[in-house]
């Protein structure tokens, strides 16, 4: 989870300063779209945990 969280704080969430929280809202959604979408970067994540599936 916080290798989720900080690839979302480094793209879509950096230097965001939304006047509404829907805009934050609406980032957040894009970029854990963009994270569930790639197969490399969800097992990447997945990898760094050490677990085995």
């Amino acid at each position: 989870m916080e290798l989720v969280w900080g690839n979302l704080r480094a793209t879509e969430l950096a230097n965001l300063c939304p006047e509404h929280i829907d805009e934050a809202d609406t980032a957040a959604h894009t970029g854990l779209h963009r994270i569930g979408s790639s197969y490399n970067l969800c097992f990447n994540f997945l990898a760094h945990t050490g677990l085995r599936l």
